[in-house]
């Protein structure tokens, strides 16, 4: 088996709620999104999507993706695609550093592989442990009541796990915390993501402020070793994301006792098979897990949603469905939700069918032989 033709697309994917926003005035009205397809010989074909939460979420963005596609991809023209670590060490031999360029390769890669032994994914990812994962929602960054209003929404549609954003002004995220859990129903889990926006200082004083309410603490600070002198001060559970994305930053955060659970996302890692890989060793590790990514639509979410599922029930934390939050659709079977929960389409590989023509004009084309 080997890759014949490559496609690659650009799509914007406009959010249906306007504006994502998060502190510091960071925000974004779309994803940007990389859309690969890799075929065989023998007619089948894989695909993979990597979309970065505009320019300021991670050292991620969309034209740096779509050139270094364009670089990449020839060097995958007659590859096995079910040899996923040759791949990704070719990937990385030939392009050096910026895995999120490498994503949506390795994620057709993945599908390719599993459509060809006529599997789902999450077969090929360590089995599936559950039919489906819990989902949260996020409470973007605003007026400490406009946030509390629109917890009580996500809240009355069956959520009941929140993302509360702060990681701006400390007096004013303590008020919009506060504004929140009391305007939710005790027993909702809450997580107060910072985004890596804070000085230790700024976390520690609104760790102390809020100490009474119940919630997870998510990226108060940039580094591992910010968040390790806000953990030994703090008497509350922390998931660490935007430091992991590495093994060695997995080692790191398990030698150093600094998280309790953390973030996987496949885009930031290099791929789905990178992230497996670590998803796996943080299990074995004790780590609480959630597996997701930067953005993108049915593809991606498809990918999360077989990367959760084959995490076991006992180690995820949640997930997160990603289609829906756009305004255009990629592919038909996109993954199940129902309520608070999502599944995975059934058939083989992602499980989802994607149309090329709602995709438009690929931006690469590239053929064995030619």
């Amino acid at each position: 088996m080997r890759i014949k033709t490559i496609k690659a697309y650009r799509m914007l994917q406009p959010f249906i709620g306007g504006a994502y926003k998060m502190s510091k005035g960071r925000h974004a009205d779309a994803f940007d999104s990389i859309i690969v397809a890799l075929t065989s010989e023998e007619g089948l074909t894989g695909w993979g999507e990597m979309a970065p939460l505009g320019t300021f979420y991670s050292p991620a963005f969309t034209a740096g993706a779509e050139a270094g596609v364009a670089e990449l991809a020839p060097h995958l023209l007659g590859r096995d695609p079910r040899a996923w670590a040759q791949i990704n060490r070719l990937m990385d031999i030939v392009f050096k550093g910026h895995p999120y360029v490498k994503s949506a390769l390795d994620m057709a890669c993945c599908d390719l592989t599993a459509r060809a032994a006529n599997v789902p994914l999450v077969t090929l990812l360590g089995g599936r442990e559950s039919e489906t994962a819990e989902l949260y929602r996020v409470v973007t960054h605003g007026a400490p009541d406009t946030m509390a209003k629109l917890a009580q929404r996500i809240v009355a549609d069956g959520f009941n796990r929140l993302q509360v954003k702060v990681g701006g002004g400390v007096r004013g995220d303590i008020e919009r915390v506060s504004a929140v859990a009391a305007a939710i129903p005790k027993g909702t889990v809450m997580f107060c993501d910072a985004n890596a926006g804070w000085t230790p200082f700024q976390a520690r004083q609104f760790a102390d402020a809020t100490r009474d309410i119940d919630y997870v603490f998510e990226q108060p600070c940039p580094s591992i070793d910010e968040c390790l002198s806000v953990r030994r001060a703090l008497a509350k559970p922390m998931v660490l994301d935007e430091s992991l994305t590495t093994l060695e930053d997995l080692l790191a955060i398990h030698r150093l006792g600094v998280a309790d659970g953390l973030t996987l996302k496949i885009s930031r890692i290099g791929g789905v098979a990178k992230t497996r890989a670590l998803r796996d060793l943080a299990v074995d590790m004790g780590f609480m897990v959630t597996v997701e990514d930067t953005g993108g639509a049915e593809i991606d979410t498809a990918a999360m949603a077989h990367l959760s599922l084959s995490t076991p029930e006992e180690h995820r934390l949640h997930a997160i469905a990603f289609h829906d939050w756009v305004t255009v659709r990629t592919a038909v079977a996109p993954p199940p939700v129902k309520g608070n929960r999502m599944g995975i389409p059934d058939g083989p590989g992602l499980g989802i069918e994607v149309l090329p023509e709602l995709l438009g004009k690929p931006f690469l084309e590239l053929s064995e032989g030619r």
